[in-house]
């Protein structure tokens, strides 16, 4: 399908991204999410700000005891980063997982997470891993829990002019971490994606993407296993999606089965 006329601009630094962002543009990192929704007329925007070659955005380090990883950072480099895996097996774990080679390639964790697709992976990891989302705008840097982003279906905390710069997450000695997925084979899309942090002390935290129209940490889940008694039943509280790939009932089942495999996985 042909998109619509368009205007294209590359920013070459943050400051200049956010102008045009100020500007009415919409920002294009991968591009694997926006671009179908152009051809769909699902998003119409009359600019596109390439923001994919900013250096800033780029690199993962540690700072302190937080793993800050680049907004612009693509799937395949932080699957692939040794000291993710030495720190953060999850977001490794995650990231290996997300669509094919090609999507791996291109795609990165801001595009991802400003998306957010309620079926995609990185929601479920940020929130597990108490993540906090630094974005800029035009009135500067402010720092968004992960737990505060998700707003509804497609929609975040974001404004219009703000760009994810950092994805940083607080890492902690002894703790252990899964993501157990049941992806969609044609799109690798989670129907049911579940990640678990463990922490030494046995605290857990529980989120899923693909149940619900938002991603979401299941608090009721967690209160139960912090507490020593049995998960429960996920999803309370919830709007669980059905479409064509599950039903509602369906996709209750699989979270259950998949939060007993991540439980497992960390036991």
């Amino acid at each position: 399908m042909i998109t619509y006329p368009f205007d294209y601009k590359r920013a070459s630094s943050i400051a200049e991204a956010v102008s045009m962002l100020a500007g009415g543009g919409k920002a294009l990192s991968g591009g694997h999410s926006l671009i179908p929704s152009m051809k769909l007329r699902l998003n119409m925007p009359d600019t596109l700000v390439d923001v994919g070659r900013i250096p800033e955005l780029k690199g993962i380090s540690m700072d302190g005891d937080e793993l800050v990883i680049g907004g612009g950072s693509t799937h395949a480099e932080i699957a692939d980063s040794q000291l993710v895996k030495e720190k953060l097996s999850l977001f490794a774990e995650g990231a290996a997982h997300i669509g094919d080679p090609a999507v791996r390639n291109r795609g990165t964790i801001g595009g991802s997470l400003a998306h957010a697709d309620p079926s995609a992976d990185w929601p479920a990891l940020v929130l597990a891993a108490n993540a906090t989302i630094v974005v800029t705008g035009s009135n500067g840097e402010r720092s968004i829990p992960a737990t505060d982003f998700f707003t509804g279906l497609f929609s975040t905390a974001l404004h219009e002019d703000e760009l994810i710069t950092q994805v940083r997450v607080p890492v902690s000695a002894g703790s252990k971490s899964t993501y157990q997925k049941f992806a969609q084979p044609a799109s690798r899309y989670a129907l049911v994606g579940c990640a678990i942090v463990k922490q030494a002390d046995g605290q857990v935290s529980v989120a899923f993407s693909g149940v619900s129209d938002t991603p979401f940490r299941d608090t009721d889940v967690e209160g139960n296993l912090n507490s020593g008694q049995e998960p429960g039943p996920v999803g309370r509280g919830q709007s669980i999606m059905s479409d064509n790939f599950a039903s509602e009932k369906y996709r209750v089942h699989l979270a259950s089965v998949y939060l007993q495999r991540a439980l497992e996985a960390v036991a």
